[in-house]
Parts: structure tokens; C-alpha cells; sequence
């Protein structure tokens, strides 16, 4: 798409720095911050008192299976995870299909601030603010032949630092895939940081995709492969349970998970007594991302 995404999310909205930077214990990462855009004010979350869980909490909250299954895993083992001399393979249906260091790939590209809601399928939520670049920006290099229709994607294995991938908590290793027009989308970022630092290793070091209208999942972390395909990619989560999670995982308060309502949320930083807040179709950018979705059945593709 031709146009840039205006933010309607301030720094108001944001999960307290001091809060979300213990929770997910920052660790040195690899890729360096460049120029900051803001982009940002939602009625619904603008001035919301955002108080932190408890330290605990904050600190022991984290979905990377890669190092463990428990909340707090990530941030225990995350610091094992190699991120020195990062490359991205990009193949398929590409005109400059090759392994590409990440530095050349980010070379020329302005890092964005760009702040957005986050919501995991587990119905917790937070606000973000993520440092990166239009995933469009990325493929827009490697030149996307006309004849792709879907990106696949593809995390890190290093079994020797993973705990993880040691127990194959999952199959290994971790992949996800949206259709062509959500990655081209402007809303999808490729981050290299947040709150203007590297971003964590348990976040996803050194670079991830984020997808804010969908479910966290399929925002998958340390990424190493990107491939253009005519064909539906697999998924990790859908692979492992096909029933609860399906390809597109859009963030709907009216389709349950089978064993829970997505209709409401327990929002990060509100404290243990907040009272919890009512979901928004596509996680609250209905406005922008409703359209790739005319004339489907979201309860049939979800």
C-alpha cells in the first residue's frame, strides 16, 4: 500500500517504561536504533491509570517456548540466545532471493516509534511502543514477484541454547506465515527495539515481526528466514492444535477460543484488582485492517 500508518496511541497508553522494561529484564541486543517517528490517541485507553502488576508478576511474564514453558523461562534463559552476525534468508517468489545480514537489510530504512496495543491469545493485553521497520520495506528489497500470495517465517533454532527446543516443547523450528496483503500492510512492523532500546532477547532479539491486529503468536520472534510462496504456509500453533488456533488469528471479542471467552482482557500494568476491559474487533485497528477481510467468514477463518 502506498500510504504510511498514523498512530492513535500516545505515550499516556504505554505499559509503565520502568514496569515493562523489569518484566521483560532488557538484555543487550544486536541492532542499533536509528531516527524516531512517533505515530498515536485512542478514547478508549488515552489516560488510563496503567499501574504495574506486582514485581513478580512483571518480571516472570513471557511467551518464548524456545527457552521454557513457564512465564518466567524467557527471561531466565533468553540471555543463552546468539544474536552475533544475524543474517535473513529470503526466498521463494523473489527477485533477489539470498541470505541477507541484517544490517544490510535494515541499511536506508528510518526506524519508526510506533506504538501499538498488545494482545495475546491468552486474553492479556498491553501497550507497546516498538522501535523498526515496515515488513513491506523489507520485501519491497528483495523484490516480491507477482506470482506470491503468502510470506512464511521462520525463527532462530540453537538447540545448544534453546532449554525448549532440547524438550521439543513444540516442533521446532517455530513458523508462522500471513497472507501477502497483511505483510504488506502498513500496520506490520519488522522491530528491532523498544522504548528506543535493542529489543530484549526474550522479546524477540534482534528482530521480529509484529502483527497488532492479530493474536501475539503470530508475531514471531528472532527471525532468520522469509519466504515468498503462492501456497498457505504452516503454522506452528495451528500445526500443534489445529481446533484452537487457526492461520489468520485475528484478535475478534465475538470468536471464543475453545476453552476461554475473548471478549474481554486483563490489561498489563492495571494491578491485581483492575477491573478487566472489553476486547476490540482486530485488537482496536478495525479501521485500517477490516477491509482485507471483506466477505469472509471470521468465525470460519479465524
Amino acid at each position: 500500500m502506498a500510504y504510511r500508518w498514523t498512530n492513535d496511541l500516545t505515550h499516556t497508553d504505554v505499559t509503565p517504561k520502568a514496569a515493562f522494561l523489569n518484566r521483560r529484564q532488557i538484555l543487550a541486543g544486536t541492532v542499533g536504533l536509528g531516527a524516531i517517528g512517533l505515530v498515536g490517541t485512542s478514547a478508549q485507553a488515552a489516560g488510563e491509570d496503567l499501574t504495574p502488576n506486582t514485581l513478580e508478576e512483571i518480571t516472570s511474564y513471557n511467551n518464548y517456548y524456545e527457552f521454557g514453558t513457564g512465564k518466567e523461562d524467557p527471561a531466565q534463559n533468553a540471555h543463552q540466545l546468539d544474536t552475533a552476525d544475524w543474517k535473513i534468508t529470503i526466498d521463494g517468489m523473489v527477485d533477489n532471493p539470498g541470505e541477507y545480514a541484517l544490517a544490510d537489510l535494515m541499511d536506508g530504512l528510518d526506524i519508526e516509534e510506533r506504538i501499538y496495543r498488545f494482545r495475546c491469545v491468552e486474553a492479556w493485553s498491553m501497550v507497546v511502543p516498538w522501535n523498526g521497520v515496515e515488513l513491506a520495506d523489507i520485501l519491497n528489497k528483495a523484490g516480491v514477484q507477482s506470482s506470491a500470495k503468502y510470506v512464511a517465517f521462520e525463527t532462530v533454532v540453537q538447540p545448544e541454547n534453546m532449554i525448549g527446543v532440547q524438550r521439543g516443547v513444540l516442533d521446532f523450528p517455530y513458523v508462522e506465515g500471513l497472507r501477502l496483503d497483511e505483510a504488506m500492510h502498513p500496520l506490520t512492523l519488522m522491530a528491532t527495539g523498544i522504548y528506543g532500546e535493542p529489543i530484549a532477547n526474550q522479546n524477540g532479539a534482534p528482530i521480529r515481526l509484529v502483527v497488532p491486529w492479530k493474536y501475539g503468536f503470530k508475531s514471531i520472534k528472532s527471525i532468520v528466514r522469509m519466504t515468498l510462496t503462492d501456497q498457505e504456509p504452516p503454522t506452528s500453533w495451528n500445526k500443534a492444535n489445529a481446533r484452537e488456533y487457526g492461520f489468520y488469528s485475528n484478535v475478534n471479542p465475538e470468536v471464543s477460543h475453545p476453552r476461554w471467552s475473548q471478549a474481554s482482557e486483563r490489561k498489563i500494568g492495571g494491578g491485581l484488582f483492575a477491573a478487566r476491559q472489553d476486547t476490540l474487533m482486530f485488537n482496536g485497528y478495525e479501521e485500517e485492517v477490516a477491509s482485507l477481510y471483506e466477505g469472509m467468514d471470521l468465525s470460519e477463518k479465524f
